[in-house]
């Protein structure tokens, strides 16, 4: 990289951060007095999470070390390793069942959440499929219909646990990474139209489903029942104002408000630190999700395809599950079991969501390397281009650089051209030297050459 240059992007980075620590901070406030009554210790809760934190850097940064081709070529085996988790959750004796959902599998001092991990896999392969099949997508119902059928396996084992907010997630994510894929809007009217035919069949089915539709129309009627937990969170939002309680001082969590660390950590935070502070999380929120459709969009400009479509797929999960958490809790949309990314408690969603972080920054950082490689070659350096086939003839050039001068390949099972995603700083300081020592050589034989013609020159006069 460049002197001054970070090789990932700050912004992404530091909001990430910034809602980790802040949902630290909110854990420990919400969970204090549960903790103390159910555990015998007050920070319980806060200790876990704290580790869970630890874990989720740890992997975050093995996740961000591994190249982006590699999880490429990974992508149909995520695709089986999600769907044996999905399978395994609802088996006796491996499946964990909590509060009437069969959603964990037991690994340990964690329950591993098989939905976290199946929106990430689904994600790598669908961005793999892509690639793979995007003239089809963009020109036939075949190609469209082949990734709906593997998120229809997924969607029935999800609706089993029964998991019916993941579910959605995972719809709303596939149809949006295809649709940003370029297929044609008459088939995305009808798919979404299916899709919505689909969930609301899904919602009428069971009959708690109902009674939630219900209490979210007006969670009044019956604020002792079905509308329980949503009116106790409108009230921590009333308690709240502009400037909040005070940090540790709400009084939802005294047992008034259910999951109050968890699915409604917001309901806390708002109540704690008011409106300002729940606003500040959006804007962190905004920031982050900005951030990584940036970085999908520069991938997309690059002409690195699968890096655009992967980086898109984690933005569109994250994008799903904010709005629907936050929705939940200020009374905009029915209450589901979805935990707000990076905040609420909960191991298995820190360290997914952490994850994708990791691999947004590896895109970001493997296309600053390609740009930066272009830029050191004088735009001679040919680029790989994940894939099987080249879909375009010029690859967008940076600046400094003339586009007919930068060349492309796009390679399949062996690379016949310079993997970008293994060259490091001192790789990149090495040709700059070498162009640099090559255009020396060169201006001397110039310079020798002209010399050697002014002497013919005289000698002939």
């Amino acid at each position: 990289m460049p002197c001054g240059q970070l090789p990932f992007d700050p912004l992404l980075l530091v909001s990430a951060v910034f809602v980790m620590l802040t949902g630290f901070v909110m854990i420990t406030s919400a969970s204090l007095d549960v903790a103390a009554k159910n555990y015998n210790n007050a920070f319980f809760f806060s200790i876990r999470h704290g580790m869970f934190i630890v874990l989720a850097v740890i992997g975050a940064l093995l996740v961000w070390k591994v190249p982006i081709r590699r999880w490429y070529d990974l992508g149909p085996w995520l695709l089986v390793f999600g769907f044996i988790l999905l399978v395994a959750v609802l088996i006796p004796g491996i499946g964990k069942e909590v509060n009437g959902s069969q959603r964990w599998i037991r690994a340990g001092i964690l329950n591993l959440q098989a939905s976290e991990v199946a929106k990430f896999c689904m994600t790598i392969y669908l961005g793999g499929y892509l690639v793979r099949r995007l003239n089809d997508v963009r020109n036939s119902w075949k190609g469209v219909v082949r990734p709906i059928l593997p998120l229809g396996f997924f969607v029935f084992l999800l609706i089993m646990e029964p998991d019916y907010g993941a579910a959605v997630v995972l719809m709303a994510a596939v149809m949006g990474m295809i649709f940003l894929s370029g297929m044609r809007f008459s088939q995305f009217l009808v798919i979404l139209s299916g899709a919505l035919v689909t969930v609301g069949s899904l919602a009428v089915i069971q009959p708690y489903r109902v009674a939630r539709l219900k209490s979210f129309q007006d969670p009044w009627a019956d604020p002792f029942g079905s509308g329980y937990q949503l009116s106790q969170a409108q009230i921590a939002f009333g308690r709240g104002e502009w400037f909040g309680t005070g940090l540790g001082n709400s009084v939802q969590k005294l047992f008034y408000l259910p999951e109050a660390h968890t699915d409604f950590v917001y309901s806390v935070l708002s109540e704690e630190l008011g409106l300002l502070g729940a606003l500040s999380i959006v804007m962190l929120y905004l920031v982050l999700i900005f951030r990584i459709f940036y970085i999908g969009r520069q991938a997309e400009r690059q002409r690195q395809f699968f890096m655009a479509f992967i980086t898109y797929g984690f933005g569109l999960v994250l994008v799903a599950q904010v709005l629907i958490n936050i929705g939940v809790n200020v009374g905009a949309v029915p209450t589901k079991g979805l935990t707000l990314p990076l905040l609420s408690y909960g191991g298995s969603s820190l360290m997914v969501c952490a994850a994708m972080i990791a691999v947004v920054l590896r895109v970001d950082y493997e296309l600053k390397l390609q740009r930066q490689l272009l830029l050191t070659t004088a735009g001679k350096a040919r680029i790989e281009l994940i894939g099987p086939k080249p879909l375009v003839e010029d690859l967008e050039a940076p600046k400094g650089v003339k586009k007919d001068s930068v060349k492309q390949k796009a390679v399949g099972q062996k690379p016949a051209v310079t993997d970008i995603s293994h060259y490091s700083e001192e790789t990149i300081e090495e040709e700059r030297q070498t162009l640099k020592s090559k255009k020396t050589q060169h201006q001397s034989k110039t310079f020798d050459q002209a010399k050697a013609k002014r002497r013919i020159n005289r000698e002939s006069i």
